[in-house]
């Protein structure tokens, strides 16, 4: 019996444990995140997840804070003597919110020693942590420091760090100086936030993109990606908020101007990695000239149910139209693209192409067809009609874009209106061609059910007693 009791001590214990240390059934059971899962496996040196409000978005930075720390990440090499930052915004938001959910996956066991700003070291989730050091299964120490923005990017200099996590959005000089204090560890950025603030410089170099760095990811979550929030309850705030209110604060989107054009545009399902297309699938090529501007020609391709797909791109500013050519050639080349009887290529293009060039000899036209391409300048300009077009071929998931065409992408992402009746006539080159190209498809309207014989001859005997009744 003794024996017994002592097993039954044993496992009871072993449960209180596993209910202390949450950082052991963090997405382990039946419900996973997935979306917290893809944040912790890329690989990528600068990773932000743009959450909604309880989208689960800051459970990814304090448990990656802690992986890191305590040299147990599981899908990452990880070392001894691990130094980071977590930065909020204030010393306040910190006390309410990383410091918070760092502590509740900490397990005290883990803890070496807290260094306090405010408040005792014995009671650390009332105050305010300026450093946490925690074992390292590695035999070492790791340090989780606390910083808020507040202080000035003065009292971020100096340090050098294997992360920085950010929850919430930061001033881009504190940024700028995190920045710099992973570069000699080639150490991790991550940051966790709501973008309420609308078109900031996260915005521009994550979310854009803007200088096309190969270490940038980002990932939106949203109240519907939470597995553990109830249905119910997310229904009925829903329906209490406002459609700008929902963009920010349940599905983590930026608020542009009044409100981006294509909102139904979504990376995880529109944008896909190249295939080998089959070459029955090809369909046309479509450019937009721009004298001054970036030329941008796409290479689309439709499938046997309708659904199109943008395969291949040119973009490029200040060169002739030869040179254009010839990189447009180039591309349908390697594409095995069919020509045209005399062996030009065939392409759509903006009718403005008619008109003479600066030089007031040959039209942008004639200069194409003079170097191989003969376009078709008789395209469907009308720009609200193709926007809806575009809308609605990304509503029902039916345009696909290859992630190769990286400025479609860049664009598509940050067309927004200028008012509420007008799109902000900036970065649309690419835009403009593929409006061109749907609207050449034939819209999609539903087959007529084809009617039985009985529906005829119903129809039949409806009319005759119809005419029968006038002639009385």
């Amino acid at each position: 019996m003794n024996e017994v009791k002592r097993i039954l001590d044993i496992e009871r214990e072993q449960e209180r444990r596993r209910r202390d240390d949450r950082l052991s059934i963090y997405n382990q059971g039946r419900k996973k995140h997935l979306k917290q899962i893809a944040f912790h496996k890329c690989k990528k040196k600068n990773r932000w997840v743009f959450g909604g409000n309880r989208s689960g978005k800051t459970e990814c930075g304090a448990v990656e804070a802690i992986w890191l720390a305590r040299g147990i990440h599981p899908y990452r090499k990880n070392k001894p003597n691990v130094s980071g930052w977590v930065v909020s915004l204030s010393s306040q938001v910190q006390r309410d919110v990383a410091q918070k959910k760092i502590l509740s996956y900490l397990n005290p066991g883990w803890i070496e020693d807290i260094v306090m700003s405010e408040g005792r070291r014995d009671s650390p989730e009332n105050g305010v942590i300026d450093l946490i050091i925690i074992r390292n299964v590695f035999g070492g120490t790791s340090r989780i420091g606390f910083k808020s923005c507040d202080q000035g990017r003065e009292k971020f200099q100096g340090a050098s760090l294997d992360f920085v996590w950010f929850d919430e959005e930061p001033p881009k000089d504190v940024y700028d100086e995190c920045k710099m204090r992973v570069l000699d560890r080639c150490g991790d950025i991550f940051g966790t936030m709501t973008p309420l603030k609308g078109m900031t410089f996260i915005y521009d170099e994550i979310y854009m993109n803007k200088y096309g760095s190969k270490e940038v990811w980002y990932e939106f979550m949203e109240w519907a990606d939470n597995p553990f929030l109830d249905k119910k309850e997310v229904k009925k705030l829903s329906e209490s908020l406002s459609d700008d209110v929902l963009d920010a604060r349940r599905y983590g989107r930026f608020s542009v101007a009044s409100g981006l054009v294509y909102k139904e545009f979504d990376e995880n399902i529109h944008v896909i990695t190249p295939f080998s297309v089959p070459r029955e699938w090809y369909c046309d090529i479509s450019i937009d000239p721009g004298l001054n501007n970036p030329l941008s020609c796409h290479f689309y391709a439709v499938d046997y149910d309708g659904n199109v797909y943008v395969i291949a791109e040119h973009f490029e500013a200040g060169r002739e139209i030869s040179y254009h050519a010839e990189k447009i050639k180039a591309i349908a080349d390697r594409l095995l693209w069919p020509r045209l009887d005399d062996g030009r290529l065939r392409s759509l293009i903006d009718s403005a192409a008619n008109q003479k060039t600066l030089s007031g000899t040959r039209s942008v036209s004639e200069l194409f067809y003079d170097h191989g391409i003969s376009v078709n300048p008789r395209v469907n300009k009308d720009l609200f009609s193709g926007i809806a077009r575009v809308k609605e071929y990304l509503k029902e998931k039916r345009l696909y874009i290859f992630s190769s065409c990286v400025n479609l992408i860049r664009e598509i992402k940050g067309y927004y209106w200028k008012d509420s009746d007008t799109p902000f006539k900036k970065d649309d080159h690419a835009l403009d061609e593929l409006r061109y190209f749907i609207m050449s498809r034939p819209e999609n309207k539903a087959p007529k059910e084809e009617k039985t014989e009985i529906q005829l001859n119903k129809e039949r005997l409806i009319k005759r007693l119809c005419r029968s009744r006038k002639k009385r």
